[in-house]
């Protein structure tokens, strides 16, 4: 397997095993392997998910602002594609997520956007037929 290319996802939570429990039981994703820091890997997707447990009021970074887990914005947030989107909105608020915007029509499917129970922000999408085709410009 050649390491050089690729990407990882890494999400940070504030306790390993309750970020197990909720995407575990919203994504039906399971634990593919446990490591001796406080992570674990998350597979049954098109890519590993890696839970990190890290503090609330950790620096990601030298400088950076600490951690927190209350509702926060990045540009960077995960899509999960989804069969059924009523369903899987479901089992995600089952699961401890909060609804921010209901389920509604776009040209490429039904989307829904929601926070995880860490402050995370992610859709979940259902796709028709023409999926991103829909809104994809001519080249």
């Amino acid at each position: 397997m050649d390491h050089a290319q690729g990407f990882l996802v890494n999400i940070d939570v504030p306790d390993l095993a309750a970020g197990e429990r909720f995407y575990t039981q919203a994504f039906a994703l399971r634990v593919g392997r446990r490591f001796a820091e406080p992570w674990l890997e998350l597979i049954g997707g098109n890519a590993a998910i890696y839970l990190l447990e890290k503090k609330p009021g950790s620096a990601p970074a030298p400088g950076a602002v600490a951690r927190t887990y209350a509702r926060h914005w990045t540009p960077v947030h995960f899509d999960f594609l989804v069969p059924e989107l009523d369903t899987a909105v479901q089992r995600a608020l089952a699961a401890g997520a909060k609804l921010e915007a209901p389920a509604d029509d776009a040209p490429y499917g039904k989307l829904a956007l929601l926070s995880d129970p860490f402050g995370h922000g992610f859709c979940l999408i259902e796709l028709n037929a023409q999926g991103y085709d829909a809104i994809a410009l001519a080249e």
